[in-house]
């Protein structure tokens, strides 16, 4: 939620994730819940699982022209940081954004030889292929198949919007009367 003075509330569970941009890098980003590696809080009805009451709960304050991005582990197990900036600076649309910061999530995901952020995250943590394949040369490497979703948002000021309110209630207007010409 984005209060009017500045200040994005964040409330996160499991490991999805935010990441908010400035000037071309990522001055913050929220940390995944997890149980341990791999294993992330999950909401659920059922007693054992997380509820709303397990989020992580967070602020960071955001200015005009700011860039938030939002999205599931499928988008941050396989798309950098850095790829994430240099897509969001080629798109001046947010939804053209979002966009392709999922096809770049699903084209790595799918790529056996990229070294995905989740499997230099996995090898950290000591996983690994087994030492016949070491023996071999290779090593855990490739994307990892999820779910992909990302939204992208930008940070514009209130009379930015009423702006746009406007723009849209005269392009309707317009419309309108093309319609009763015809």
């Amino acid at each position: 939620m984005l209060e009017r003075n500045g200040i994005l509330k964040i409330a996160n569970v499991g490991d999805c994730g935010l990441r908010a941009i400035r000037e071309g890098r990522v001055y913050f980003s929220a940390s995944p819940q997890e149980h341990y590696f791999d294993c992330p809080y999950q909401l659920s009805s059922e007693i054992v699982g997380q509820t709303y009451l397990d989020a992580a709960v967070g602020r960071v304050e955001v200015m005009e022209g700011d860039t938030i991005v939002m999205g599931s582990d499928g988008l941050f197990d396989n798309v950098f940081d850095h790829e994430i900036v240099s897509t969001i600076a080629r798109h001046s649309d947010v939804a053209e954004a979002a966009k392709a910061l999922a096809n770049l999530a699903s084209i790595h995901s799918m790529d056996s030889e990229f070294e995905s952020p989740y499997s230099l995250e996995a090898r950290s943590k000591g996983f690994d292929v087994p030492f016949w394949k070491k023996v071999l040369g290779m090593k855990l490497t490739g994307g990892k198949l999820d779910d992909i979703t990302v939204v992208v948002g930008q940070v514009v000021s209130s009379q930015h919007i009423s702006l746009l309110a406007e723009d849209q209630r005269g392009e309707t207007h317009i419309e309108q009367e093309k319609n009763l010409e015809a």
